[in-house]
C-alpha cells in the first residue's frame, strides 16, 4: 500500500495530510474563509494559493495530500504541482469520486455539487482524474458515504472497484452524516471474490464529533489505514469561533485551539493521517504544531466535554453559508 511510504516517515507531521476542499474552489463553508481568500478567487488565485500551500505543506514534512473531483479544481492544482516538482516521488495522493462540481466557479450557486454513487459516475470522474493525476494517484475514495449509499450494494461496482485495486490503485472511502459508525462497520463487509475491498476510511472526528471513534477503531484493527478528515469542526474549532474550554487548554499549551483540536485526534491509536484544511500558510503553519502537543489526562478530560449529539452537530454543520 501506498501508506507504508508514510509509515516509515520519520517527521514530527509525518500523520499530518493537507486537504484541498478549501482552497480547491471559490466557495466553501468554512468559518472566517471570507477573511482567509479576500476577494481575489480566481483561477490562477487559488492555483497560486494551493501551490503555496503544497509547497509549505512538503517543507514541513507533510507527505499525504488529498483532493476530490468535486473540490473544483483540485485535482487540476495538485497535479500542475506535482509536474513541476518531479523530485517529489516520496507523497501520498488521494481524490476522491462520487460528487459533481455544479457551481460553475461561483460562491452563490444554488447547488455547489451533486451527489451520485452509481457505476456510470465512477467510470465517468475514474477517467477524468486520471487524465490529471494519471500514475501519480495513489487513492481513490468513495466520496461520503452514508448507510443508505448504493456504493454499500451494488456488486457491479465493487467489481470495478476491484479491478482497480488489482492494477495498484488502493480503494477506499469516506463518511459524513450522524450515522458514520453505521456506514464504516457496514463498508467493512463488504468483499470481493472473500477479499475485503476497501483499504482506507477517511471520516469526520473532531472533540465535537468523536462518534465514529468506536467504529474507526475497528477498522484500524482490521488493517484499514485511517484518515480524519473535519478535525477543525469546519472552522468551529479555531480562533475566535473556539469554545472557551478549548481557549483554556491552548492558553495552557502556549498554542492555538487549531493545533490542541487537532492533537486531540492525534492522540488516538487508530489515526493515520488527521488532515489540515488550511486555507493560509499561517493556519497551516499553526496546525502543523499539532504534532508537539502534549495534552494531560485532565486536559484531555475537559475536552471530551464538548462531544455533541451526532444529530445535532451535523444540523449545524448543514446550516453554514457557502462563502
Amino acid at each position: 500500500m501506498p501508506f507504508a511510504r508514510l509509515a516509515s516517515a520519520t517527521t514530527p507531521t509525518c500523520h499530518l495530510g493537507l486537504g484541498l476542499a478549501a482552497v480547491g474552489r471559490p466557495g466553501y463553508i468554512n468559518l472566517g474563509r471570507d477573511q482567509d481568500l479576500g476577494a481575489d478567487r480566481s483561477v490562477e488565485a487559488l492555483r497560486a494559493r494551493t501551490h503555496e500551500l503544497l509547497d509549505a505543506a512538503y517543507a514541513q514534512g507533510v507527505r499525504y495530500f488529498d483532493a476530490a473531483r468535486s473540490y473544483g479544481r483540485s485535482e487540476e492544482f495538485l497535479a500542475g504541482w506535482l509536474e513541476a516538482r518531479p523530485d517529489v516521488d516520496d507523497v501520498v495522493v488521494g481524490s476522491k469520486w462520487g460528487y459533481t462540481y455544479t457551481a460553475d466557479w461561483t460562491t452563490d450557486a444554488e447547488r455547489h455539487e451533486v451527489k451520485d454513487h452509481g457505476l456510470a459516475t465512477y467510470e465517468r470522474q475514474r477517467a477524468e482524474t486520471a487524465d490529471l493525476l494519471g500514475t501519480r494517484l495513489d487513492l481513490y475514495q468513495i466520496h461520503s458515504v452514508t448507510p443508505d449509499s448504493p456504493a454499500l450494494t451494488d456488486k457491479e461496482l465493487h467489481a470495478r472497484l476491484a479491478e482497480s485495486a488489482a492494477q495498484g490503485l488502493t480503494v477506499g472511502f469516506s463518511t459524513s452524516g450522524p450515522a458514520q459508525a453505521d456506514a464504516i462497520r457496514a463498508a467493512l463487509a463488504v468483499t470481493v471474490d472473500g477479499e475485503p475491498l476497501f483499504r482506507t476510511v477517511q471520516s469526520t472526528y473532531n472533540a465535537l464529533e468523536p462518534s465514529a471513534g468506536p467504529a474507526l477503531a475497528e477498522a484500524h484493527d482490521a488493517g484499514l489505514t485511517v484518515i480524519v478528515k473535519e478535525g477543525m469542526a469546519n472552522g468551529r474549532l479555531a480562533q475566535p469561533h473556539a469554545p472557551d474550554v478549548l481557549k483554556a487548554v491552548a492558553a495552557e499549551t502556549s498554542l492555538g485551539c487549531d493545533a490542541v483540536a487537532l492533537a486531540l485526534i492525534l492522540r488516538q491509536p487508530w489515526a493515520g493521517v488527521v488532515l489540515s484544511g488550511a486555507a493560509t500558510a499561517g493556519q497551516l503553519a499553526s496546525n502543523l504544531h499539532a504534532a508537539v502537543v502534549d495534552l494531560d489526562d485532565d486536559q484531555v478530560e475537559r475536552l471530551s466535554a464538548l462531544a455533541e449529539e451526532p444529530r445535532a452537530y451535523w444540523e449545524r454543520r448543514g446550516t453554514l453559508p457557502w462563502h
